[in-house]
């Protein structure tokens, strides 16, 4: 090494802050400044633990998505069929439950619990609870000073307010998944160019010249790059120069996005159809036109930032609760998510159902893909990270909160096994799961939610 890099890095320019990816140069550098105590030992440094919460509306066709057979030697369902070539990477989770969901309504007190596990107050006023701290704050609690970013809350519907007067309710509850208290929840950012500003520090003023290109960002910080690039092995060069290349191409697409008017007009035709003809505002400039671009990009957004330690907590959430989206683009769909979710056990409506779930199962893949392609040391960024995929209810037409459609992708770092269909037998809380992603982090705690004990199942060859 010919410089010393310190653990946490940026690169800085004109007061921008571009967090580095974990590299093991830097894991060498910051081994040789331990105490002489810590260098004897055999264990080198780590990358850090992140964790990601996917949910995706209105349940599933439970056939097609629950795998026939327990244990490694599975088939993969026909929705999760996206998955074939990650198979070894992910646990398929089936019959965990959230019974504190069996009262009120069919969406809103399961929506506003799928991470608190607890009962959801039934209100049209001010006066919300979710029953509970959600999960992911809980983790962001233990290490959010770790990092620039104690969470990320990540969506693509803005929130919606006023009254579901069908159940009494109020819409709130199906925005919000992320609850720093039982009556407060965290706002997610839908807007990409917000996002990226808050990943990479400094926001460019308006007035600024520069602030009509997003490709800037990066000629602010190249000099600093190119001398930390030098004290850098070959693999390490290598690997910074494809993580630059991937920062550049997040901001080509928002700085399209934010030219790009024509992202008005498909939101403006979809409005009515995003919650059953309650009105969604128009996504500001720097959305993407298309909400599959959306979604892509912000998930883009969640890999770079875990990637440079921005945060080790995240949320995404593809959409609201009780979402009427168009999935037109699918050959074969031709009616709304929420209308389609309520099948009626009809075989025309379940078909365009099934497509809908195999859809978000392709996203959750791509997703995946990516994070397993960031190499950390002989690891990757998938091998070191904890990724929930699912719904808040099971078969979308009964609304039943048991046997959660839940995958967890991920190795824990070294503490889970996946390639397996664990099925809980005899009413397990989804809690149970909780609890164990918690005690990953070292978090000193009996119960969380209505848990019962931890999945020991998860870390079992």
């Amino acid at each position: 090494m010919k410089t010393s890099i310190p653990r946490r890095r940026f690169l800085r320019g004109s007061g921008v802050l571009l967090g580095l990816p974990w590299m093991a140069s830097m894991a060498e550098t910051l081994r040789a400044s331990e105490t002489p105590s810590a260098k004897d030992s055999s264990e080198s440094p780590k990358p850090p633990l992140r964790t990601a919460f996917l949910y995706f509306p209105n349940g599933v066709w439970e056939k097609d998505w629950v795998p026939t057979k327990e244990g490694t030697d599975y088939e993969l369902s026909p929705s999760l069929q996206p998955l074939s070539d990650l198979k070894d990477e992910f646990l398929v989770l089936s019959g965990l439950d959230k019974k504190h969901s069996h009262g009120g309504d069919g969406h809103y007190a399961k929506t506003a619990n799928f991470l608190t596990g607890m009962p959801v107050a039934k209100t049209t006023g001010k006066d919300i609870s979710s029953g509970g701290v959600s999960i992911d704050q809980l983790i962001a609690a233990k290490v959010g000073a770790e990092t620039p970013l104690p969470s990320l809350e990540l969506g693509i519907d803005p929130v919606i307010s006023g009254i579901d007067s069908n159940v009494g309710y109020t819409r709130l509850y199906g925005s919000h998944i992320s609850w720093q208290s039982p009556t407060r929840p965290i706002a997610k950012a839908i807007n990409p160019r917000v996002v990226y500003e808050r990943l990479f520090g400094k926001r460019l003023q308006a007035s600024a010249p520069e602030a009509q290109s997003y490709r800037n960002l990066l000629d602010f910080v190249l000099e600093d790059a190119r001398q930390i690039r030098r004290g850098l092995s070959r693999d390490d060069q290598f690997k910074m120069d494809e993580y630059l290349d991937s920062v550049r191409e997040v901001e080509k697409r928002i700085e399209f996005a934010s030219r790009d008017q024509s992202h008005r007009a498909p939101y403006e035709a979809e409005r009515e159809r995003i919650v059953d003809g309650h009105a969604l505002e128009i996504p500001d400039s720097g959305t993407p036109h298309d909400f599959r671009q959306h979604i892509n990009l912000m998930l883009d957004m969640m890999v770079l930032a875990f990637q440079t330690d921005s945060t080790r907590v995240a949320t995404f959430m593809f959409a609201n609760d009780v979402s009427g989206r168009s999935f037109r683009f699918l050959d074969g769909v031709h009616g709304g998510h929420h209308e389609l979710s309520h099948h009626e056990n009809k075989e025309e409506k379940i078909k365009q159902y099934q497509l809908i779930n195999r859809w978000h199962v392709e996203q959750f893949a791509r997703l995946l893909r990516k994070m397993q392609s960031v190499k950390e040391g002989d690891s990757t960024l998938l091998d070191n990270s904890m990724v929930m995929f699912g719904s808040s209810f099971s078969d979308g037409n009964r609304h039943d909160p048991d046997n959660l459609p839940l995958l967890l992708a991920g190795r824990g770092g070294g503490t889970i096994q996946p390639g397996r269909h664990l099925a809980a037998k005899g009413q397990v809380p989804v809690c149970n799961l909780y609890l164990s992603m918690a005690k990953r982090y070292g978090i000193d705690l009996e119960r969380f939610g209505d848990s019962e004990k931890e999945m020991t199942e998860l870390s079992d060859a």
